[in-house]
């Protein structure tokens, strides 16, 4: 029951850190040629969006948890892990590119003289951090979805231990 509930948890996080991810994104085409003032003010609508990073520390917890439970089942030990690393990956990337675009740009308030650049950092690297993401997404799902059977073990027997519940015929 603890495995299931982790793997839920993990599955929800995580969905929930690909959000902005997917978000920022879809907005990239019409944003990465945008004239300076314009693309100011829409970057604006990006208020608040920190809180998203709750999310992130609560993906990778809950997948490196279930990694953690399941550590005798590999794939699904490997797919979590991978999950709860990918996810690390992406805050690299954000405080490698993203964090220091929007210091440089006062949170995109001000305007440097390299804006163009920091504005291609900035979207760019949300763009890599959605892949990433959406990759650790497959992986928690992969888990929670992977039935390892063990050497002289049937599928039932697996499903059995896994459910906590005994089959009968």
């Amino acid at each position: 029951m603890a495995i299931r509930a982790s793997q839920f948890l993990a599955i929800v996080f995580t969905a929930i850190a690909l959000v902005p991810g997917v978000a920022h994104l879809m907005a990239f085409p019409a944003k990465i040629d945008m004239p300076e003032e314009p693309y100011f003010a829409v970057q604006q609508i990006y208020r608040g969006w920190a809180w998203f990073g709750l999310a992130i520390f609560a993906a990778i917890f809950a997948n490196f948890t279930s990694a953690m439970l399941v550590r005798d089942r590999p794939r699904e030990f490997w797919l979590s892990f991978a999950a709860s690393l990918l996810i690390a990956v992406t805050l690299i990337i954000f405080f490698t590119w993203t964090y220091p675009a929007n210091q440089l740009t006062g949170n995109w308030t001000s305007v440097p003289d390299n804006w163009e650049t920091l504005r291609r950092q900035w979207e760019y690297s949300h763009a890599v951090n959605a892949a990433i993401t959406f990759i650790a997404f497959l992986c928690s799902v992969g888990a929670a979805l992977s039935t390892d059977v063990r050497p002289g073990a049937t599928r039932a027997s697996a499903h059995e231990s896994s459910s906590g519940t005994a089959r009968h015929a």
